[in-house]
């Protein structure tokens, strides 16, 4: 299906949001990323802590990723939708301090999994709401360097929780890293205050075509009747399959016999790819606009294949730490690319958010089931085997980008 492009340029830009607002952007990703760290590979050590086995640990992380699944897609339509988007952000984050306590005090089986159900249902609303209010705040004509921006902040937010975790995690206990996630839950409410909702224009926020008008909204089964938009999907959620059950993984195969220092291990870990990703976010942004989405998307999916098959090269720590600097790269380009393909394939559909939960959607399916299938066949073949899946999974998905997936930047635009 081939929509019609926009008629002019009208929300290309807009008027320069205060200094504060764009302050309490930054902030609010930085501070952001420091409340979702904890609950991500730092859990599966956490819980094989506990005498939880690889298939125990997958189930509780797919658990989450279910949530995340059924929640993603209304959670976008719902940014779309309502004005009041730093509200969502503020529900979101005090249920996910909620659900970091419930795994603190009680690391049995049903309350790790009532708290997985209640991070991954209500944080879904994090990623379409910040999309949402950035392109909002600052235009089109600066979304690009905007996310790029916004990244730089989130991985900088990882670094400095994946630091102070890890020594809590070695130094005091792995539960004070919950309470360490409930802790930092205040002052990210504080800091969503200062974005001023008179600043957000709801229009341009939700992909609408026209800034002063509130226009009807495409269906989103329409939308998919889209062969690039579908394509884009399918490469996405083969990317996230490949990926999510990596470090998780790894993270497993060190925690046996290493004790406590396994968790330095994982920050470590954390921190060598937050950092990368620090360094090359707005980098990623600004390539973007220059070279267009597609190279730097292989890039992207062409590290991950080969970083699957290193992990199993090696058990040296250093160097298992060194390939991390890989999953950076990948991380930093995808995180930043893949919202500006949808925003490219959504233009003027009033259903950017939709689309992007409708994504986010399909792409739980696949890090869900990823962890599950990998932690099931390291029970039962190892580590190695694992890692090979995975990467075999991950080299499919670059081949369907290399020869399927056409450039989207400014497409929709040219073809006028």
């Amino acid at each position: 299906m081939k929509r019609t492009p926009e008629p002019n340029a009208s929300i290309e830009s807009k008027a320069p949001p205060s200094q504060q607002t764009l302050r309490g952007l930054d902030w609010l990703n930085f501070l952001l990323a420091d409340v979702q760290t904890g609950v991500g590979p730092f859990l599966a050590i956490y819980l094989a802590g506990y005498k939880w086995n690889e298939e125990s640990v997958g189930l509780a992380l797919t658990v989450g990723g279910i949530a995340g699944i059924l929640a993603q897609t209304p959670a976008g339509g719902l940014v779309d939708y309502l004005r009041a988007k730093r509200a969502l952000v503020g529900i979101g984050v005090t249920a996910l301090a909620a659900g970091a306590l419930l795994i603190a005090l009680f690391p049995s089986f049903w309350p790790v999994m009532g708290a997985q159900v209640l991070i991954g249902g209500t944080s879904s609303v994090f990623g379409p709401a910040i999309c949402a209010m950035s392109l909002g705040i600052v235009g089109r004509a600066a979304f690009d360097t905007r996310q790029g921006r916004n990244q730089t902040f989130n991985s900088a937010g990882n670094v400095i929780a994946a630091v102070s975790m890890g020594l809590l995690g070695y130094y005091v206990s792995n539960r004070s890293i919950f309470f360490f996630v409930a802790a930092f839950a205040l002052p990210t409410i504080i800091v969503l205050r200062l974005i001023r909702p008179a600043e957000i224009d709801y229009e341009l926020a939700r992909g609408a075509r026209d800034g002063g008008k509130r226009g009807k909204a495409e269906s989103v089964w329409q939308l998919f009747r889209d062969r690039t938009l579908v394509l884009f999907l399918v490469c996405a959620v083969m990317f996230h399959f490949a990926n999510a059950a990596m470090l998780p993984l790894l993270g497993e195969m060190l925690a046996k016999g290493r004790g406590r220092s396994s968790m330095l291990f994982m920050s470590a870990c954390v921190i060598t790819t937050q950092v990368v990703v620090t360094l090359l976010a707005s980098w990623s942004g600004r390539k973007a606009g220059v070279w267009g989405r597609k190279p730097l998307m292989l890039i992207a999916f062409g590290i991950l294949p080969l970083r699957a098959v290193l992990y199993t090269l090696t058990a040296n720590t250093a160097l298992l730490v060194a390939i991390q600097v890989m999953d950076g790269i990948a991380a930093a380009i995808f995180g930043v690319v893949s919202v500006l393909v949808i925003a490219d394939l959504t233009r003027g559909t009033g259903r950017f958010n939709l689309t992007l939960g409708a994504i986010n959607t399909a792409v739980g399916i696949g890090a869900a089931l990823s962890q599950v299938i990998a932690g099931a066949i390291v029970h039962h073949a190892g580590f190695r085997a694992g890692f090979l899946f995975l990467a075999g999974v991950a080299l499919a998905a670059f081949a369907i980008l290399y020869l399927l997936m056409p450039e989207t930047h400014n497409t929709r635009l040219d073809s006028a």
